[in-house]
């Protein structure tokens, strides 16, 4: 089992996923706020063998790969574009409900924070598959 950490970093708030990609299947995801993300990694690193943390190399990337480098390897990724793709990607995994269906998905909004979405988007990208998702989580900013 081939496990990956993904991070989706900003200021005050990340979305992270933990993954197992010879699965195809996102473990967990969550957005945290900033200064609960390292805790989580060390804690997953701790509990898994993790074989990679990626990083959108966005304005806030340095600071993350600085926290993050003593704890795992981690991969800068391309992030161009992955909050629009975020979205899209939110429909594909949850579709919506048969009152909306008729409506086109670039004019639907989740209702929802999409940072960890974003992470899979990054993930995704950089193994080149798409990952299943199985139990919608709660997108709300934890602790």
């Amino acid at each position: 089992m081939t496990k990956y950490i993904s991070l989706d970093p900003g200021q005050s708030k990340c979305g992270i996923i933990l993954a197992d990609s010879s699965l195809r299947l996102v473990l967990e995801g969550k957005v945290l706020k900033s200064d609960s993300v390292v805790d989580l990694i060390d804690f997953w690193i701790r509990k898994f063998s993790i074989k990679s943390i990626l990083i959108g190399n966005g304005t806030t990337s340095k600071y993350w790969t600085t926290l993050i480098e003593p704890l795992a390897k981690v991969q800068l990724v391309d992030e161009t574009g992955t909050t629009l793709r975020a979205r899209h990607r939110y429909w594909e995994l949850w579709p919506p409900n048969k009152l909306l269906f008729w409506m086109p998905i670039s004019l639907m909004h989740p209702n929802t924070n999409l940072d960890a979405v974003a992470a899979l988007v990054l993930l995704e990208d950089y193994l080149g598959m798409k990952l299943k998702w199985p139990n919608k989580p709660d997108f709300r900013i934890l602790l």
